[in-house]
């Protein structure tokens, strides 16, 4: 398992390849990568500001990555943030699992992302026409973190 947080940019293909590693054991590789959109809320958005609190942050995510690796069958696991100034179209979180079944490889994947979405303590600040902003936490991202605590979820 593997958790970084980072200003620097990262390359997808790479760090896939990395977490494959020829392991012959491995026969799915699940991943989401999330991007900086120009627009939210209504308004345009020049760019993010992502912001953590060190330590606690990396604690967290080590949580999320080893739920999900006690929940399902994987043999490893990712997950790459970052922080500090993004612009449009920058990728901002990096999620990938290795497993033997894709089964298992896209509910931790999916998993994975939607408790970053709602127990990572990351702070945004959009920065639009009309000035900064915080952007608050979404109802549909705590109805997707949700179903992983209902049974079979």
């Amino acid at each position: 398992m593997q958790v970084r947080i980072q200003e620097a940019d990262f390359d997808v293909g790479s760090e896939l390849a990395a977490l494959r590693r020829a392991d012959p054991r491995i026969g799915a590789l699940a991943s989401f990568v999330g991007l900086v959109r120009d627009v939210s809320g209504g308004a345009g958005v020049s760019e993010m500001r992502l912001e953590h609190y060190p330590g606690m942050t990396e604690k967290a995510l080590a949580a999320i990555v080893g739920e999900a690796l006690q929940r399902w069958s994987l043999i490893d696991a990712l997950v790459i943030h970052r922080v500090g100034r993004l612009l449009p179209t920058d990728q901002i979180v990096l999620v990938a699992v290795a497993a033997a079944h894709r089964a298992d490889a896209f509910a931790a994947c999916e998993f994975i992302m939607d408790y970053l979405k709602t127990r990572a303590p990351f702070w945004k600040r959009e920065l639009t026409a009309q000035g900064s902003r915080w952007v608050e936490a979404r109802d549909d991202d705590d109805r997707a973190a949700e179903r992983w605590r209902q049974p079979g979820g």
